[in-house]
């Protein structure tokens, strides 16, 4: 396996690691990894000359893929957060749910949410503009726990038969926050 590194458009460093793989015949394949190097899986016969075309080739997808994630990210915003809350509500726990505002913040440094049950904040929730870029379905979770806290404002037993009966990709998304925060060597809490 060769390591090469690559400055992006912004002047950031990439770096990938080739792999020749005798499974592949024609195309070559790439995945990015958990520590953010790009895994570049070519055919055993592929000239060198054509390794640093297609690793030039792979920088342009990625940069492309997170200019579109950081446009979806900067697309959402409070109202499209209180009419993603209103779905969540209607769609996961009929509507029963009330609240006062939701908005993103950018303060929170491991929490991913929270919500106020009472004093003169009571029913505001905050989620963290952190995960804006998260998939869609990990975004619905933090939001409908953050609604569940509404009804329980604790982590109790009962909290979580509420959101687990409610949301049913809750374990999922709870290992999506887990393995985001083991790759970043961080924990990660939609609250305490």
């Amino acid at each position: 396996m060769k390591t090469y590194t690559l400055d992006d458009t912004s002047g950031s460093t990439v770096t990938f690691h080739v792999r020749r793989d005798g499974r592949l015949k024609k195309s070559a394949r790439w995945e990015r990894q958990t520590d953010g190097v790009i895994l570049l899986r070519v055919p055993n016969r592929t000239p060198e000359r054509q390794v640093k075309n297609l690793l030039n080739d792979v920088l342009k997808q990625v940069e492309k893929q997170a200019a579109e994630r950081a446009e979806r990210a900067a697309r959402r915003t409070d109202a499209d957060l209180q009419a993603r809350a209103e779905r969540v509500n209607e769609h996961y726990f009929d509507g029963e749910i009330e609240w006062a505002a939701i908005r993103w913040v950018s303060n929170m440094k491991t929490r991913l949410g929270s919500c106020t049950n009472g004093g003169p904040t009571d029913g505001h929730i905050r989620i963290s503009d952190k995960i804006k870029n998260w998939p869609d379905w990990v975004i619905d979770y933090v939001v409908a726990h953050e609604l569940a806290h509404r009804k329980y404002p604790n982590h109790s037993p009962d909290f979580w038969a509420y959101l687990s009966g409610a949301y049913p990709l809750t374990e999922r998304a709870r290992g999506f926050i887990e393995g985001v925060a083991f790759g970043r060597g961080i924990a990660l809490w939609t609250d305490q």
